[in-house]
């Protein structure tokens, strides 16, 4: 043993200083839970989470969810990849700026949940008071918090304006009712936010530029995956209509969605629908399913996810 470690030493030394050996990168465990204000912070999200799942669960007709469920394996597959895509991309961008540990995918559920559940952006006020409780992996989370969900929205509306000045022929030649100004008030409305980040990015931003370029480059990717899993998804259910329509209209449900001043949204989306593909009973039905399965999906994992938590609780008590 002493005889290898000296040659080993003696080679280091013909060869000049040894050089350090890169440790590998491993998970920083997490700390342990206190009561501090951020402890409580994360308690009542996660009480107000299971008050608006123990609500919601009283409006779900579960005998009509499951009356039109597909049975096809495939669906169920790509649903929960395209339900998944969000967290996931989350946690992609979470390991670069914080090396966060795969434990923290649960939180990021947690924070889809929140947000999906309760009220917007309560998801990002409990991952912040998630990796508060963390030091060992970040001392000062609000700073990439707030970038990611400022960057997460701008990459949306970039999208929806390169969406919308593709489509903007398509829908104007379907004489849909809506008001042409409609649009263009949109477009300001959406081009207003994005010009004033862009002109005080230098100080309105708390990552490196680089770091920045990969988050934005990591929510682009995640809009364009999200909504093909979902157009290949609403294929799988209803295989008589060609996927590519189906990609169409998943492009126009996004953009539609994401215009601000466009009153009822869902009646113009079931207006092009039915415009491009007619069989308008079994688009509503499709849609009607799509928006009962997301909602059940929601439900059970927070329950699931607050009923964990719970658990920990009992635990370290």
């Amino acid at each position: 043993m002493n005889g290898n470690a000296g040659s080993v030493a003696a080679t280091a030394s013909l060869d000049g200083p040894p050089r350090p050996i890169p440790s590998p990168v491993v998970d920083p465990p997490p700390l342990p839970r206190d009561r501090g204000w951020a402890w409580w912070l994360g308690a009542g999200i996660s009480l107000a989470v299971l008050v608006a799942v123990l609500d919601q669960l009283r409006h779900v007709d579960f005998a009509r969810v499951q009356a039109i469920l597909p049975t096809s394996p495939a669906f169920w597959i790509v649903f929960f990849l395209a339900y998944f895509v969000g967290p996931a991309a989350d946690w992609l961008i979470f390991r670069r700026l914080w090396k966060m540990p795969a434990s923290g995918f649960v939180a990021l559920l947690r924070k889809l949940i929140g947000n999906e559940l309760v009220f917007g952006y309560v998801g990002e006020l409990y991952l912040y008071s998630w990796a508060r409780r963390r030091t060992e992996m970040t001392s000062a989370p609000f700073g990439a918090i707030k970038d990611v969900a400022i960057l997460s929205a701008m990459a949306a509306n970039v999208v929806t304006l390169v969406l919308f000045a593709i489509c903007w022929p398509f829908l104007d030649e379907l004489h849909l009712g809506v008001d042409p100004s409609i649009f263009g008030w949109s477009v300001a409305i959406i081009l207003g936010p994005s010009t004033v980040v862009l002109l005080l990015r230098r100080t309105l931003f708390s990552s490196p530029r680089r770091d920045l370029v990969y988050v934005g480059g990591v929510h682009l990717a995640r809009i364009l995956v999200q909504n093909s899993l979902t157009a290949l998804a609403w294929h799988l259910a209803l295989p008589a209509v060609a996927l590519q329509w189906w990609l169409v209209l998943a492009a126009l449900r996004m953009l539609l969605a994401r215009l601000p001043a466009l009153p009822n949204k869902d009646i113009v989306f079931a207006g092009v629908a039915v415009f491009l593909i007619g069989r308008d009973a079994e688009i509503g039905t499709l849609m009607t399913m799509m928006a009962s399965l997301i909602l059940a999906t929601h439900l059970a994992l927070g329950l699931v996810l607050v009923l964990g938590e719970a658990n920990e609780w009992r635990r370290r008590s």
